[in-house]
């Protein structure tokens, strides 16, 4: 049987022990409470920007000119699919829903006959997904290391997918990403960023939205098309 001392010393440590836990669920709190603030601060501007791009591609008189970004190649037979996920276990369903529905989005376009190309950023995607579909996978990248993803690592891995784009790599591409709604919460979404999706039905919908653009059209495109991917690739990384 413990002794009165042994006891003494057993609470004491319980107590420093519960210190301890205390200020790592602050520390974990707050540190919640950034990410979700990042999270939503980052969809208005992305929403935005694609509300623009639509608006601006409805003043395009000649649709064939246009930027491959916005209308694409013509062909729908290879699909890049970018699947972010994240470097650390331990959060639930979170890497296994958006594998999920990535998976029955690949077995979609296999039993179309069409061509699968994989990227994967983030390890636990990756491990998740080498078992069935290693061989599609033609990139892959994660954070570990890094404790806080700036902007810049999104736009390293849009320059990496326009690159594969110029290249003829693809047709069409998505990514697969969970969408917070809350702490519980995360909703599996997936985006087609390449073209730029519902572009036929905003068409169909004739914006009300007029504005006169200074240069033209297309100019701008030239250069919002490539940085809007960038952006929603942010955006689903937060």
């Amino acid at each position: 049987m413990a002794s009165l001392d042994d006891l003494k010393k057993r609470i004491s440590s319980v107590k420093s022990t519960q210190k301890i836990t205390k200020a790592m669920k602050m520390v974990a709190a707050s540190k919640l409470r950034r990410a979700q603030e990042s999270a939503e601060k980052g969809r208005p501007f992305s929403e935005k920007m694609n509300n623009i791009i639509l608006n601006l591609s409805n003043s395009i008189p000649d649709k064939e000119s246009a930027s491959k970004f916005l209308i694409g190649t013509g062909k729908e037979n290879v699909h890049l699919c970018v699947v972010l996920t994240s470097d650390r276990g331990l959060c639930g369903g979170f890497n296994t829903n958006i594998c999920r529905k990535a998976r029955n989005y690949f077995d979609k376009i296999l039993k179309e006959g069409k061509t699968l190309k994989i990227f994967t950023v983030g390890s636990k995607g990756y491990e998740q997904l080498k078992r069935t579909y290693g061989s599609y996978i033609i990139e892959k990248k994660n954070f570990k290391g890094i404790k806080k993803i700036k902007y810049q690592d999104a736009e390293d891995i849009g320059k990496m997918i326009i690159k594969l784009f110029k290249e003829n790599q693809f047709d069409v591409c998505k990514i697969f990403y969970n969408k917070f709604k809350n702490v519980i919460t995360q909703i599996p979404q997936d985006q087609q960023i390449i073209p730029i999706e519902n572009l036929k039905k905003e068409d169909e919908k004739k914006s009300e939205n007029f504005y006169e653009f200074e240069p033209e059209e297309n100019e701008i495109l030239d250069d919002l098309l490539p940085r809007n991917i960038s952006t929603q690739i942010f955006k689903a990384i937060l």
